[in-house]
């Protein structure tokens, strides 16, 4: 099971949910508008507070309430 995802605390209106692949708990991950492949750790339980796309990022979502 994952923790509780910052973006999702802090209120983040992109924030989607989790996305798994399979029945297995291991390919769970959380993910976003932004981040749809899943968001990175530094961002989801880091102090990064995603006010800039990431340069990896396909579009311009961030943090936003």
């Amino acid at each position: 099971m994952l923790q509780e995802p910052k973006c999702y605390t802090r209120g983040c209106k992109f924030f989607t949910g989790i996305k798994q692949d399979d029945e297995n708990e291991e390919t769970e991950r959380v993910v976003c508008k932004a981040l749809p492949d899943g968001i990175p750790d530094e961002i989801a339980y880091g102090d990064n507070l995603h006010d800039k796309p990431l340069p990896e990022q396909e579009n311009n979502f961030v943090f936003s309430q």
